[in-house]
C-alpha cells in the first residue's frame, strides 16, 4: 500500500478533512507523512508602474503560514503519527509535485472545495486537477462542500 504521503495543507476546511483521511490513512497503511504548505511567489509584490515590493508582508505571510503548518503537524504528532513539514515557495502545484517526486512519495493528499457558480469555477483555478496532472503518483482528492 502507500509508504510515504505527502499532504498538501493550506489550514482551509477542506484541507482540515484532508488531514483527518489522510490520519486514517497512513495509520491503516503505517505510512511516513510529510506536511506541506506553499506560499505563492506574488506575495508582497503590486503590480504597478515601478514595481513596490513589500518585504514586510512576504514576512508575515510566511509567518502566518508557518503557523499553520505547525498545527498541522501538532495534530498529527498528537495523534500519534511521525510527521514532517515543509514551508515551499513558488507555483502551487509545481512546488508540491517537485517536493513529492523528491521525497519519494507515492501519494499526494489535497483537499478540495466546490466553488459555487460557473463565474468563480472559471476564475479560480483548481490545484487538485492540476496535480492530477502533473503528478508522478497517485493524488487523493478530498472533498468538501
Amino acid at each position: 500500500m502507500y509508504k510515504r504521503i505527502v499532504l498538501a495543507y493550506d489550514g482551509s476546511q477542506s484541507g482540515q478533512k484532508a488531514l483527518l483521511d489522510c490520519q486514517d490513512l497512513a495509520q491503516w497503511s503505517q505510512a511516513q507523512l510529510a506536511l506541506v504548505a506553499v506560499l505563492p511567489l506574488g506575495i508582497g509584490l503590486v503590480a504597478t508602474e515601478g514595481g513596490i515590493y513589500d518585504a514586510g508582508l512576504m514576512e508575515r505571510e510566511k509567518e502566518a503560514l508557518q503557523a499553520v503548518l505547525d498545527d498541522g503537524l501538532q495534530r498529527l504528532q498528537s495523534a500519534g503519527h511521525q510527521a514532517s513539514g515543509a514551508l515551499l515557495t513558488g507555483d502551487t502545484v509545481e512546488e508540491i509535485t517537485i517536493y513529492a517526486k523528491k521525497w519519494e512519495a507515492d501519494l499526494i493528499v489535497v483537499g478540495h472545495r466546490h466553488l459555487d457558480g460557473w463565474a468563480a469555477r472559471w476564475w479560480k483555478s483548481s490545484v487538485s486537477k492540476a496535480l492530477i496532472a502533473h503528478a508522478h503518483c497517485s493524488v487523493l482528492v478530498v472533498i468538501t462542500s
